[in-house]
């Protein structure tokens, strides 16, 4: 996951967080005020129109009282009726049918005809839904001379309420939507150092040590990208100075090695016999292989710096132009030397680092294989085995004979070598992402194996 990607998560998470502990205590407290309204302006409406009433029903003027009720019934959106002391209707604002009818039935207009004002919620038969009541008494003087009462339907004042809710929750949605957008600038600001320091330090893994961050971003960040410059700094003077180091130490090695294998030629040209002419060629057998080993060390000190670069290669072709390489060795050696069919493959690496590192594998399993013996080059996709029938590995020596100077079992009983070998095919393999791995052969020998990524990482 992306440091983008875990800050705007962060930031949803805070701004989610903020909204729910904000928005639902608002919410509750809205929902109550909403509702506490509906009930206030339904028992103020009452009294208006009971107040208004008064002087309209004794004598009954019907035409005003049904104007009275019509015009209240449409603001409270609700059905308004007005009765007399014996509870007979004497307006309603649902139309004239109920004219005359009794409603002293009705709780609360019963209570209302006895001067208490009541505001209650039950279920109503005549409509099947729950209605909110609301009834006053109409007075005149001390007396009571009739009732106002207003009922409203339960689910219209939760629509009400719902309504407030929802307008509610598109605001914290619109905020939650907004500071996202806010947050996603804020966090491309945050993750565009780190992501340009990091490709600086893809670079320099890749080989290209000039490679440099951008000061920028916070002070956090600008500090982060300076110490990494003088870093990378460090280590271009560091693998600089050791790369003049090889170079010059493998030069200032070659000349005296030089000498002195003429010197050791000249003297055993000298015609002298017996046990000092066996040591002279021990002693230039040593000189060859000391300058085998100075060779090696350059080869293993420059085989990181991955100066070449990468391209897709077909695996036959370099196992064909492997072949031709080792073909004549094998055969001084006795050995038949083939590819398997059927071979095909690709890998991604530079061609003069396969070919190293295959020839290292190739060399091994000829001097470890017996006269006589076959070793077949063979693979697949990304994959280059060398398998010989050798004397094989001991147990544990797997990863063991790919450190440096280290011989195994076969090594030490066979041919005299560098122990370098087998180090520089796996540095080769792994400066591509790829690996060098031994395994003991069933029926006896090693597979010797190369592996490299199919494309470009």
């Amino acid at each position: 996951m992306s440091l983008r990607t875990r800050l705007l998560l962060s930031l949803a998470y805070v701004l989610v967080l903020a909204v729910v502990s904000l928005g639902v205590p608002l919410a509750l407290s809205l929902r109550e005020r909403v509702n506490a309204e509906v009930h206030s302006q339904a028992l103020s409406q009452a009294d208006v129109v009971a107040a208004t009433s008064a002087a309209l029903l004794s004598p009954p003027n019907t035409r005003d009282l049904e104007a009275l009720v019509r015009s209240s019934g449409a603001s409270v959106r609700g059905r308004v009726l007005i009765v007399n002391t014996r509870g007979q209707v004497m307006a309603d604002s649902a139309g004239s049918s109920t004219l005359g009818s009794s409603y002293l039935s009705r709780p609360e207009i019963a209570a209302a005809l006895t001067r208490r004002s009541v505001q209650t919620q039950r279920a109503s038969h005549s409509l099947g839904e729950n209605i909110l009541a609301t009834a006053v008494p109409v007075l005149r003087g001390r007396s009571a001379i009739g009732a106002v009462r207003i009922t409203q339907s339960v689910a219209s004042v939760q629509h009400a309420v719902g309504s407030t809710v929802t307008k509610l929750v598109l605001v914290a949605g619109t905020v939650l939507l907004l500071g996202l957008l806010a947050g996603s600038v804020i966090a491309r600001q945050v993750a565009l150092p780190l992501r340009r320091l990091e490709s600086a330090a893809r670079r320099i893994a890749r080989g290209d040590l000039s490679a440099r961050a951008i000061v920028e971003g916070s002070s956090e960040q600008r500090s982060l990208s300076a110490s990494f410059n003088e870093m990378a700094d460090r280590n271009q003077r560091l693998i600089g100075a050791q790369r003049e180091f090889v170079a010059d130490a493998s030069h200032q090695l070659r000349t005296p090695l030089t000498a002195l294998r003429l010197r050791l030629e000249e003297a055993g040209a000298q015609g002298l016999g017996g046990p000092v002419a066996a040591e002279l060629a021990a002693g230039t057998a040593e000189v060859d292989r000391l300058a085998a080993i100075v060779d090696e060390l350059l080869v293993l000190s420059r085989a990181e710096d991955r100066e070449l670069q990468g391209e897709r290669l077909d695996l036959a072709q370099a196992l064909r132009r492997a072949l031709e390489r080792w073909k004549a060795a094998a055969e001084a050696r006795g050995i038949a030397l083939r590819m398997a069919s059927g071979m095909s493959g690709t890998a991604w690496c530079a061609r003069a680092d396969l070919d190293r590192a295959l020839d290292v594998l190739i060399e091994n399993a000829l001097h470890y294989s017996p006269a006589g013996g076959e070793v077949t080059l063979a693979g697949g996709e990304g994959r280059i085995e060398v398998r010989d029938r050798g004397q094989g590995l001991a147990p544990g020596e797997e990863e063991l004979v790919f450190e440096r100077f280290h011989r195994g079992r076969a090594g030490r009983q066979g041919p005299p070598g560098s122990g370098l070998g087998l180090a520089i095919a796996r540095t080769l393999a792994r400066a591509w992402h790829g690996d060098a791995r031994l395994a003991n052969r069933p029926g006896g020998g090693v597979v010797a194996a190369l592996e490299f990524p199919g494309a470009e990482r």
